[in-house]
């Protein structure tokens, strides 16, 4: 009987890794995923994994996940409920029963339904299934057992080789999918090349997982994911957001002419972008581990002093450690990119969850008038434009900017198309020119954009000093006059103003006749157009607005926001978007809808809601 005559097409499927945060899910679901992406299927991935260094092996606190969306047409999210789960043990079953939908098809390792797993995952009977009232389709396989076959002859030891089975698994997951295995065999070569008996012993291993899946009778069809969008001609691949994040910034320093420096500190979930960075010292790209998150901001305001672009990455614990210093580099109007992965709060938190809490503490979080840009990436792909358009207004507007990204988006991946750098917009920096030597000083600034003049220490005839004193407007010399401090607060402010003016407008997405009007920010868009398709799809009117730019918002916020008669705004806060719209659009009767869960939306709830608004 041929499989390929038993294949069904899917415009898309949802498939699901969960298991030990030993068992390799996380690299199982990447390499499904870039596999996925290089066969032209767009995807979108959310890694899910709990913040203890390794919990006791089959308890439900030590349980890691790594979801796929794959579609044949664009996907926006990485699904509320998965078509597949993967459980390689009862805690994962037990953990992930709230991702299945009535059908989902569970492949299992048989070898873990015992009563030592039952008990490590708290489970009353020794029947999981009957007692989590599951009654989907299942495929229990003798997953650790034919691992351990797999590499009888490997010369390797037990433990070894049972942490081989994450690959057995996607074995059978590329069976299913009519995934080829060259791709995957290909990328654990180039993960393990410094060790090619352990690449070869998961080749080998994952090759009989899709062996058995070919073989077996258990599960009754193969599926092929197939679409009808034509996707734009190019090189793809998988890339997560801090990834892209990284190539964003390498982008924007390259295109300026200027030497990359990032100072870091390691924190979750920003950690990657040190890492990424780190590894490209071929392009000139400096990295430094900072001992702590105040000196990682320090040393990039020296780095942007002597002409750098100049990074600091973290997450919201640390920009609460950076706040005096980001104030320095606004006060000294130094171009800076402050990148902040967003994670669950306060304090510690969750720290490897996902939410939209840091947005007031972005944009007034320091101490006096201290205005700089806000802005947010939308997707993990995104995250390469968000960088590079932070790098290109910093240091163009001499201004410190602030990029939120999360959690979610940020160890999240997508298919990217790789760019042309020649479609990138220019970077000029107002470096001075001889011609404005007479008279120069550093706080002598373009009559419209406000913008002062960026000169580098050793410059002959612009010699300077920048500190955190407030300067006189005229002659940069330390002033505490009361009249010239509120012409240089005003002026500040004028200067991130006009920045507004730059960005690009605002723009509707759905039916522009519309009453209702979604708007959200930040990396929530996917989840909130596909809220939007699905109520179109429904019949129903409703439009979508989602801000990239935060601070300054565009200019024209107001009159878009003012054509529609209902607003809702949806975020992962409690209301911080909101409060900061309606300082700007004054008597608009703007509604709300706020989770902080640590997890992304889920559409069936957001399109629930919103009907309910609506029916209002």
């Amino acid at each position: 009987m041929s499989n390929k005559m038993e294949a069904k097409a899917l415009r898309d499927v949802v498939i699901r890794f969960s298991g030990d945060s030993g068992d390799g899910m996380q690299l199982a679901g990447s390499i499904f995923s870039n596999v996925s992406a290089e066969l032209g299927n767009d995807i979108a991935t959310c890694p899910d994994y709990p913040a203890e260094i390794r919990a006791p092996q089959g308890t439900i606190g030590g349980v890691s996940g790594y979801q796929v969306h794959v579609g044949g047409d664009r996907v926006f999210t990485s699904g509320d409920k998965c078509d597949v789960l993967v459980a390689m043990n009862p805690a994962a079953l037990k953990t992930n029963t709230k991702f299945l939908s009535p059908s989902t098809i569970i492949i299992i390792d048989e070898d873990t339904l015992n009563e030592k797993e039952f008990k490590k995952a708290l489970y009353k009977t020794n029947d999981p299934f009957t007692e989590l009232g599951i009654h989907n389709q299942v495929v229990s396989a003798p997953i650790t057992t034919m691992t351990k076959a797999s590499l009888k002859d490997s010369g390797m030891d037990n433990k070894s080789m049972i942490r081989c089975k994450n690959m057995f698994a996607l074995g059978i997951v590329c069976w299913l999918f009519d995934r080829p295995l060259e791709k995957a065999m290909q990328m654990l070569n180039e993960k393990f090349s410094r060790k090619p008996s352990i690449a070869e012993a998961n080749i080998k291993v994952m090759t009989d997982g899709y062996n058995y899946g070919h073989n077996t009778h258990t599960i009754v069809s193969t599926y092929r994911i197939e679409g009808t969008e034509k996707k734009t001609p190019g090189l793809y691949t998988d890339v997560s957001g801090n990834v892209a994040t990284s190539y964003g910034l390498v982008a924007a320093a390259e295109q300026a002419g200027l030497q990359l420096y990032l100072g870091s500190y390691p924190i979750t979930p920003a950690t990657d972008i040190l890492h990424t960075l780190s590894k490209m010292k071929d392009l000139g790209v400096v990295t430094v581990q900072c001992e702590d998150e105040i000196s990682g901001c320090c040393s990039a305001i020296g780095a942007s002093f002597a002409g750098n672009l100049a990074v600091t990455s973290t997450s919201g614990p640390g920009i609460c450690l950076k706040s005096e210093a980001i104030n320095l580099a606004v006060i000294a109007e130094l171009p800076l990119v402050i990148v902040n992965v967003q994670r669950g709060g306060p304090s510690t938190g969750l720290p490897t969850k996902s939410e939209q809490t840091d947005l007031i503490q972005a944009v007034y979080g320091r101490n006096g008038e201290s205005p700089l840009v806000v802005m947010a990436a939308t997707s993990p792909t995104n995250c390469f434009d968000a960088a590079y358009m932070a790098a290109k207004i910093a240091l163009e507007h001499m201004t410190p900017v602030i990029l939120l990204t999360d959690a979610y988006i940020a160890n999240g991946s997508a298919s990217w198309r790789i760019p042309d750098a020649a479609d990138f917009p220019t970077i000029k920096p107002p470096f001075v020119t001889p011609e404005m030597q007479e008279g120069w000083t550093p706080t002598k600034r373009d009559a419209v954009s406000k913008v002062r003049g960026w000169a580098l220490p050793g410059t002959k005839g612009f010699e300077h000093r920048l500190g955190g004193l407030e300067k006189d407007n005229d002659s940069a010399a330390i002033s505490t006059d009361a009249d010239n401090h509120q012409l240089m607060t005003e002026t500040r402010q004028a200067k991130i103003d006009y920045i507004g003016t730059c960005i690009p407008p605002l723009t509707v997405e759905g039916d522009a006749d519309a009453d209702f009007l979604i708007v959200g920010w930040g990396g929530t868009y996917g989840h909130l157009h596909t809220a939007m398709d699905t109520l179109r799809s429904a019949g129903k009117k409703v439009a979508f607005a989602h801000f990239q730019f935060i601070n300054p918002m565009p200019a024209n916020t107001e009159e878009v926001v003012r054509r529609f008669k209902h607003v809702v705004v949806a975020e992962q806060n409690l209301g911080q978007f909101a409060l900061l719209l309606r300082s700007k659009v004054q008597g608009v009767d703007i509604k709300q809808y706020n989770r902080v869960e640590g997890q992304p939306f889920n559409v069936h709830s957001l399109v629930e809601e919103f009907t309910k608004m609506m029916e209002e």
